[in-house]
C-alpha cells in the first residue's frame, strides 16, 4: 500500500512538472553581430507563436517545458530547439543555400526579396568597401542594372549624374534619395564608409514616396550595432595618389609653327614666323597644369550593445587635392554619425541617427568656354608660363577667352563651405498583436558659406577675364527642410495560407530657403588676406530685386495594401494623394496609384520536380507617379523682375515683372509598366534577372520658346513654365550572377548585367515645336534639341560629306558660303541648292543605347581579388574644347589635314580666310562608348585566431580609374554635365583622376 502511496505521488509530481509553463524570451541571429527580425516562433504542433521584432528579440508566454519550439525564416533553414528551462536563448540561424532571401527594404516597411514584386536592386557594404568610393554614386556605377551614373568633374568632391531607366524629363531627372528615411539631397556630405547597404527601387513600386520618386528612389542604410553585445571598433584608413588618365596630343612649338604658317599664307597673309625650326618643343601647358595630388581617408567606428539598446557612433576625415590646380582645387570632409535604437518599454521602441558633415572646397573654372583645361589646350606652345622679368605670360593674339592657364590659377579663389546636420527621430508602438504604429520626423539643416575673390588682372588684351576693379563676394545661404511621416501598419497571417499587410499612413514635407550676399568692391592691396566686406569701399546687395527666400511644401495621404496567398501569388496596391504648393489651388492635389503582383513559380506542384530549377518569379507592375520639380510660384506672378522707368525726364531704376505666370500648370505624370523574371539554377549557384520596362512622361514642365513681344526676355523675366511634351523611356534589363564554394581554400564570384535604352520624345508643343539647349562655339545656335521622333537632347547641326578635293567640286556642289578645296563638304539635306541652317538634321545622341557592368572576384585561402568594370556603348559626345583662332594651339590630329588633292577626304585644310569649317556639323561629334576597368584590388588578411585584441586585420592595394578602352579624342567619353538638353558637350572636361591606393582594415 505505501509503495502504491509512492507511486501515485511520483506520477502527481511528474504530472505537474509537465504541465508546468514557463516564458521564454531570446535573440534570433542570422550571423555573430546581426538580429534577424520577422523570424517566425511556433509551438511544435499548435498555432501558437510569435515573430521577433526588429532588433530580433521576442517574447513568448505559457510554454510548456519540454516542448519544442520551431524558428523559421525565409532564405534560413528550419530550427527546432527543446525547452527545458526558462532561460534566456539565443538562436543562430543558418542560411538556406536552397532558398533566397534577404529581407529588403522597399519604402516604409521591410519585405523579404522572395515576396517582392517591384524592380528592387541591392548593393552591400562589401561591394562599397572595395571600391572605395570618394563619393556614393560611384559605388552605384555598373553594380546595377538599369541604373547609369555619369560624372560632372573629376574635380575633387564633384557630384555625379545618377539616372534610372532613362532620361525622363527635360527637368530635374535626378532620383529621389533617404538615408535611413531621411531626404538627402547632396551625397557628398555622406561617408561611403558608414553605408550598411543601398537599395534601388526602379519602377512603379518606388510610387509609394510620392512626387519625389518620379525618377527612381535610392535608400541608403546606415551600419548600426547590435544588442548584447560587446564594445567593437572599425578602423579602415587609406591613402593614395591620383594622376590624369589621359593628356591630349596637342602640337608642339615647331608643329605648331608650321600650322600657323601653312593658315597664313591660305587666308593670305604674312606667315608670322620666319623660321620656325627655332621654335623646339615649346611649354607643354598640360603638363604645366597636371600635377600627381594626394587623397586620404580614415573612417573610426564605435559600436555597443545592451540588452534594450544599441548605439554606433561613426568618424571620418577626407582630403582630397586636384590633379589639376593641387592644393589650389582641393575638397575635405569630415563627417560624423551616430544611430542609437532603444526599447524603453514593452512595446514602444526609439529610433534615432543624426549624421553632421562638414566639407570645404576650392573650385577652380571648368568645362566651360576659358576654363582651366580650356585654356591650356589652346595655349600657344611657344609662349612660356612667364616672361623675362618673371612675370606671367600675356596670351595675346589667341581670342578673347584664351589667357595664360597657370596664371588662372594662380588668380582664382573661390571657396565654398558647408555644415549641415541631418537627423531622424522615430517611435514605434506595437499593440493588439497584429497592429504597429510609428511616428517619425525627419529634418536637414545645414549653411553654406562662400567667398569668390577676383582680384585686378590683366591677362592680356581683350580679354573677358580681365579685371580692372577687384572684388569680392560673400554669401550665406542656409537651407532648411523636414519631413513628418505618421503610419500605422496591420500585419497578419492566416494558416501559414493568408499574408496580409496594410499600410495608411500620411506625409507632410516642408523647404524652406534664406539666401543673402554682398559684393564688396576695392579691396587693399589687391590681396585675398585683406579680402572682406568689411575692407570694401563700395558693397552691393546681390538680392536687391527680391528671390533670396523660398517655401515649398507638400502634403501626401497614402495606402498600401500586400497580400499573399501560400507565399507564391502575390499582389501589392499603392494609392497615394500629393499635394504641392508649387501648383495654384485648382491644379495643387494628384492622386497617383500604382500596382505590382508577383508569381512564384516553383512553388507550383509541376515545378516541384525540377532539378536544376531552384527558383523562378515572374512580377509585373503598373503605376502613376506625379513630378512638380520645377521653380516655385510658376502659377503667379512676381514682382522679382528688373524695370527701367522714366521720371522726369530720369531713368529709375526699380522692380518689374518676372518669370511669367501660368495659373494652369498641372503636375507631370510618370507612367511606368515593367514586368521582371527572377530565377536561381544549379543550387542557386546562377541568379538571373530579366526586366522590360516602359516608362512615359506626359504634361512635361518645361519652359518653351516664346515670341519676343511677350517680354520673356527681359532682366530677371523668362517665358512661363507650361505642360507641353511627353517622353518615352524603354528598354530591358538583365542581369546575371556565378557565385561558388570550390573548396575551403577557394572561392570564386562573378556577375554581369546589361541595359539597353531606347528614349524618344512623343510630343513637344510651342512656337517651333521644339526646346534647344546647350552651346557650341561663339555665337552659334544651340547644338541640342527636345523634338518630337527623337531622343531627348539629340545633336543637331550639319552633315558632312567628306572634304572638297578641287574647284569642281565645290563648283558643281549646292552653294556653300566661302568654300573652297579643302573645306567641309555639307549634305544638303532638303535639296534647295543652299548650305543654311536649314540643312541642320540630326547628328548624334548623348544617351547610351547600352550599358553594361562585370565584376569578378575571388579568394584563395586569406588573400582575395576584386576587378569592376563598366562600359558604356553607342552615344556621342560633342568636342567642343578647341578655340578656332589663327594662332590657337591645335589637337595633334591636325597633322593629318587636307594639304592637296588627295591627301586626305577626312579633315579639313587650315586657313585664316572666312569658311564654314568651324559650323557645327558632324565633324566635332565623337564615338563615346569606352569601357572602363573601374578597380582592380587585391587584398591579404593576416590570421587574427591568437590575437586578444584584433579581429580582423586586412591590408590591400587598389587601383581606381585604371584604364579607359576609348577612341574618344577628349580628356573623358564619360563628360557631361547632366543637362536633359545639352548635356554631352566637352568644353575641355575636368577628367576623372586614376587613383592608387594602399589601405588597411582593422577590427577590434
Amino acid at each position: 500500500m505505501k509503495s502504491k502511496i509512492i507511486f501515485f505521488v511520483f506520477l502527481f509530481v511528474v504530472a505537474g512538472l509537465s504541465a508546468q509553463n514557463v516564458t521564454v524570451k531570446g535573440t534570433v541571429y542570422e550571423n555573430a553581430d546581426s538580429p534577424l527580425p520577422g523570424v517566425s516562433i511556433l509551438i511544435k504542433g499548435t498555432s501558437t507563436g510569435t515573430a521577433t521584432d526588429f532588433d530580433g528579440n521576442f517574447v513568448l508566454e505559457d510554454v510548456p517545458l519540454s516542448s519544442v519550439l520551431v524558428f523559421s525564416y525565409v532564405g534560413f533553414q528550419e530550427y527546432e530547439m527543446v525547452i527545458e528551462n526558462g532561460d534566456p536563448l539565443t538562436i543562430t540561424l543558418i542560411e538556406d543555400a536552397e532558398s533566397l532571401d534577404e529581407v529588403i527594404l522597399i519604402g516604409y516597411g521591410t519585405q523579404a526579396k522572395k515576396e517582392i514584386t517591384g524592380a528592387v536592386a541591392v548593393v552591400g557594404s562589401e561591394t562599397i568597401e572595395k571600391l572605395n568610393p570618394v563619393r556614393v554614386e560611384q559605388a552605384l556605377q555598373g553594380q546595377v542594372s538599369g541604373v547609369s551614373i555619369t560624372a560632372q568633374s573629376g574635380s575633387p568632391g564633384s557630384a555625379s549624374n545618377i539616372r534610372i531607366r532613362g532620361v525622363t524629363t527635360n527637368g530635374n531627372n535626378n532620383p529621389l534619395i533617404l538615408v535611413d528615411g531621411n531626404v538627402i539631397e547632396d551625397l557628398s556630405v555622406i561617408n561611403p564608409n558608414d553605408i550598411e547597404s543601398i537599395n534601388v527601387l526602379k519602377d512603379a513600386t518606388a510610387g509609394i514616396y510620392g512626387v519625389r520618386a518620379a525618377n527612381g528612389v535610392i535608400l541608403i542604410t546606415t551600419k548600426t550595432g547590435s544588442k548584447s553585445s560587446d564594445v567593437t571598433f572599425d578602423l579602415d584608413t587609406y591613402a593614395g595618389v591620383q594622376q590624369t588618365t589621359r593628356e591630349i596630343p596637342v602640337l608642339n612649338a615647331t608643329e605648331y609653327g608650321v600650322l600657323v604658317n601653312e593658315s597664313y599664307v591660305a587666308g593670305g597673309s604674312t606667315p608670322p614666323f620666319l623660321d620656325f625650326t627655332q621654335l623646339g618643343t615649346g611649354t607643354d601647358w598640360q603638363n604645366e597644369i597636371f600635377q600627381t595630388a594626394p587623397i586620404a581617408n580614415v573612417n573610426f567606428a564605435v559600436n555597443k550593445g545592451w540588452e534594450n539598446s544599441k548605439l554606433s557612433v561613426g568618424t571620418s576625415y577626407l582630403t582630397q587635392d586636384g590633379i589639376v590646380g593641387g592644393s589650389d582645387a582641393r575638397f575635405k570632409r569630415f563627417t560624423g554619425r551616430v544611430n542609437y535604437n532603444l526599447d524603453f518599454l514593452k512595446n514602444f521602441r526609439l529610433t534615432t541617427s543624426a549624421i553632421y558633415t562638414n566639407t570645404d572646397r576650392k573650385n577652380l573654372l571648368e568645362n566651360t568656354l576659358g576654363s582651366v583645361l580650356f585654356n591650356a589646350l589652346n595655349m600657344a606652345p611657344n609662349l612660356t608660363v612667364r616672361d623675362a622679368n618673371g612675370d606671367y605670360t600675356l596670351a595675346e593674339g589667341l581670342g578673347n577667352e584664351v589667357i595664360n592657364p597657370v596664371a588662372q590659377i594662380e588668380n582664382t579663389y573661390n571657396d565654398t563651405y558647408v555644415d549641415k546636420i541631418s537627423g531622424v527621430l522615430g517611435l514605434n508602438y506595437t499593440f493588439l498583436e497584429n497592429f504597429s504604429a510609428e511616428s517619425r520626423i525627419q529634418f536637414n539643416y545645414s549653411e553654406v558659406n562662400g567667398k569668390v575673390f577676383m582680384p585686378e588682372v590683366y591677362y592680356g588684351s581683350g580679354k573677358v577675364f580681365n579685371v580692372t576693379r577687384n572684388s569680392v563676394n560673400e554669401y550665406q545661404n542656409i537651407y532648411r527642410d523636414y519631413t513628418w511621416d505618421n503610419f500605422i501598419t496591420y500585419k497578419n497571417n492566416w494558416n501559414e495560407t493568408h499574408d496580409l499587410t496594410a499600410l495608411l499612413a500620411m506625409s507632410v514635407r516642408q523647404e524652406t530657403g534664406q539666401l543673402s550676399g554682398f559684393t564688396g568692391f576695392d579691396i587693399p592691396d589687391n590681396s585675398y588676406e585683406n579680402a572682406s566686406l568689411e575692407n570694401a569701399s563700395d558693397i552691393e546687395d546681390n538680392y536687391i530685386n527680391g528671390g533670396d527666400t523660398y517655401d515649398t511644401r507638400l502634403l501626401s495621404y497614402f495606402t498600401r495594401v500586400q497580400y499573399g496567398y501560400k507565399g507564391k501569388y502575390l499582389l501589392s496596391v499603392v494609392l497615394r494623394r500629393d499635394a504641392s504648393t508649387r501648383f495654384g489651388p485648382e491644379n495643387r492635389a494628384g492622386y497617383f496609384p500604382s500596382v505590382s503582383a508577383g508569381w512564384v513559380m516553383t512553388d507550383e506542384s509541376f515545378m516541384e520536380k525540377s532539378s536544376w530549377l531552384n527558383f523562378m518569379k515572374l512580377r509585373v507592375s503598373y503605376g502613376i507617379v506625379g513630378n512638380d520639380r520645377i521653380a516655385d510660384y510658376g502659377y503667379v506672378s512676381l514682382l522679382n523682375g528688373e524695370g527701367t522707368y522714366v521720371l522726369n525726364d530720369e531713368l529709375i531704376y526699380g522692380k518689374a515683372e518676372g518669370a511669367l505666370a501660368n495659373p494652369e500648370i498641372q503636375w507631370e505624370k510618370q507612367k511606368t509598366f515593367d514586368v521582371g523574371l527572377d530565377m536561381k539554377f544549379l543550387d542557386n549557384k546562377i541568379d538571373v534577372t530579366m526586366d522590360y520596362f516602359n516608362k512615359t512622361t506626359e504634361d512635361l514642365l518645361l519652359v518653351p520658346q516664346v515670341s519676343g513681344i511677350l517680354g520673356a526676355s527681359a532682366p530677371g523675366s523668362r517665358p512661363p513654365i507650361v505642360n507641353a511634351g511627353s517622353v518615352d523611356n524603354k528598354g530591358f534589363e538583365f542581369s546575371i550572377a556565378y557565385r561558388d564554394d570550390f573548396s575551403d581554400d577557394f572561392q570564386f564570384n562573378v556577375s554581369f548585367n546589361m541595359t539597353y535604352l531606347q528614349n524618344e520624345v512623343t510630343a513637344v508643343a510651342g512656337e517651333n515645336a521644339f526646346v534647344p539647349g546647350g552651346s557650341f562655339g561663339v555665337g552659334q545656335e544651340p547644338p541640342s534639341r527636345m523634338e518630337v521622333g527623337q531622343p531627348m537632347g539629340y545633336f543637331y547641326g550639319l552633315e558632312t560629306d567628306g572634304v572638297f578635293q578641287n574647284q569642281e567640286e565645290v563648283d558643281s556642289h549646292a552653294t556653300q558660303t566661302n568654300a573652297a578645296p579643302g573645306d567641309l563638304r555639307y549634305v544638303d539635306t532638303n535639296n534647295d541648292g543652299q548650305i543654311n541652317e536649314e540643312d541642320r538634321t540630326y547628328i548624334g545622341d548623348p544617351i547610351a543605347p547600352w550599358t553594361m557592368g562585370m565584376n569578378i572576384g575571388m579568394n584563395y585561402k586569406r588573400w582575395d581579388f576584386g576587378m569592376y568594370l563598366f562600359s558604356s556603348i553607342g552615344n556621342e559626345i560633342v568636342r567642343n574644347y578647341e578655340r578656332n583662332q589663327p594662332l590657337t594651339n591645335r589637337s595633334s590630329y591636325f597633322l593629318n589635314r587636307w594639304t592637296g588633292e588627295g591627301s586626305t577626304d577626312s579633315f579639313p585644310r587650315v586657313t585664316t580666310g572666312a569658311n564654314s569649317n568651324g559650323l557645327f556639323s558632324d565633324f566635332y561629334v565623337e564615338d563615346a562608348s569606352y569601357l572602363r576597368i573601374q578597380n582592380i584590388q587585391l587584398g591579404y588578411t593576416f590570421d587574427t585566431d591568437n590575437s586578444k585584441a584584433l579581429n580582423k586585420f586586412r591590408l590591400y592595394a587598389s587601383v581606381n580609374n585604371a584604364y579607359t578602352f576609348t577612341k574618344y579624342q577628349g580628356f573623358d567619353p564619360s563628360a557631361s554635365t547632366g543637362e536633359p538638353i545639352g548635356g554631352g558637350i566637352d568644353q575641355g572636361f575636368y577628367p576623372i583622376p586614376r587613383t592608387y591606393m594602399l589601405g588597411v582594415n582593422l577590427k577590434f
